[in-house]
């Protein structure tokens, strides 16, 4: 494919990336070097990145070490793997958001010990062309969930903590409030965009959490599209 008609496009989403991580603190874990590398290079100075190894040992220190928020891994590791990586920082530091990037086929058992670690996003390397991985990266460090179409029933199939029915029936702004949420929008973008306060956008975001009984955002999001409340989000 010649990608020369895209060269400005793909500098464009490159910064739109780097405005959306400004108050992330991303750690790399990429099993290529080169891409890796690639990846340095397009975000810009700042307290964003604050790691990158090649190794699952690597990228769990790191998140432990620069108290990382956002985990972006393949999972193919130059010494151990990246669906591992997920699940050990999952189970070690479970407020920090992760993007699984699959570089080649994986088995579905694989994807699914992911899913069922908490994974809050999971892509092809082959969907990461024009704006996915922005997309992607919007979504999981807002969040919110970001999952490839052909995954989505297995997604909501092993995401852990189902609670079935919810303890109360969600108001069509609390829905609302809710779908922006899976989006990745933070409680001011949403706010901005259904013109409330941000107060009340919190005030809706904590009536959510309580009647679909989630533990945070990403869980109340698989709640309201395992419950039909929710369409997928779409990319921003």
């Amino acid at each position: 494919m010649d990608y020369t008609p895209l060269i400005e496009q793909v500098r464009r989403n490159s910064r739109d990336g780097n405005r959306m991580l400004h108050d992330s603190r991303l750690v790399a874990c990429m099993g290529s070097r080169l891409t890796l590398s690639l990846l340095i290079s397009t975000i810009q100075p700042g307290d964003q990145l604050v790691g990158a190894a090649t190794t699952e040992a690597e990228g769990l220190a790191l998140i432990r070490e620069q108290q990382g928020t956002v985990l972006l891994c393949t999972d193919q590791l130059e010494q151990g793997c990246g669906v591992e990586l997920v699940g050990q920082v999952k189970r070690h530091h479970p407020e920090v958001r992760s993007l699984l990037i699959l570089t080649r086929h994986q088995p579905l058992a694989r994807i699914k010990v992911a899913i069922q670690a908490g994974c809050n996003g999971i892509c092809d390397e082959s969907e990461l062309g024009m704006g996915t991985l922005k997309a992607a990266i919007a979504a999981v460090s807002g969040g919110g969930l970001y999952v490839q179409r052909n995954l989505n029933a297995v997604y909501l199939a092993h995401y852990p903590g189902s609670q079935g029915s919810p303890l109360a029936t969600l108001s069509s702004r609390e829905v609302e409030v809710l779908q922006l949420a899976a989006g990745g929008n933070s409680n001011q973008e949403i706010g901005q965009r259904l013109f409330i306060s941000l107060e009340t956008v919190k005030t809706h975001m904590r009536s959510v959490l309580q009647k679909l009984q989630a533990r945070d955002r990403t869980h109340a999001a698989v709640e309201g599209l395992r419950l039909g409340l929710l369409d997928w989000p779409e990319s921003r």
